[in-house]
């Protein structure tokens, strides 16, 4: 038989989740379908070292234009953003179901010391914004070579 420490802190988290699910059905609020209704939207990105000196940002953009999309670097930090519009063809009165977001967003991403900021690049194709953030060079790992004496 295992023995369990218990957590009074946890059995009262959980006990908070549970009334807050039960006050929010109560009320008609939705936890996440709620987010959904305000229209709040925040694109989902992957951050990933690519393995050729640089870090890259995919941002997930559909149906946006170009100039709906704005990139700064400031401060060592990238932010991403713009506003996603809903089709001028489609009006409420038309509309019987609206599941996808619209609206205004902003991501901002704290940049490390060693990506070089004024080498920054960007790409939009297919509904994906691709960031490229090339690393210094003094900042890439170099080999160093080890002297023998005798």
């Amino acid at each position: 038989m295992a023995i369990v420490r218990w957590d009074p802190f946890r059995e009262l988290s959980e006990m908070q989740d549970r009334m807050g699910r039960l006050l929010g059905e109560f009320y008609g609020r939705g936890g996440a379908d709620d987010v959904m209704r305000r229209g709040a939207w925040v694109p989902p990105v992957d951050i990933y070292d690519n393995g050729k000196g640089e870090l890259v940002i995919k941002a997930e953009l559909p149906d946006m234009k170009r100039e709906d999309i704005q990139l700064t670097v400031e401060n060592n930090t990238l932010t991403i953003g713009g506003e996603k519009r809903m089709s001028e063809d489609m009006r409420d009165e038309q509309c019987h179901r609206v599941e996808r977001t619209y609206g205004r967003f902003n991501r901002s991403f704290s940049l490390p010391p060693t990506v070089d900021a004024s080498k920054v690049s960007a790409e939009y194709k297919a509904g994906v914004l691709t960031v490229r953030l090339p690393v210094r060079e003094e900042a890439k790992p170099r080999q160093i070579q080890v002297q023998v004496s005798e």
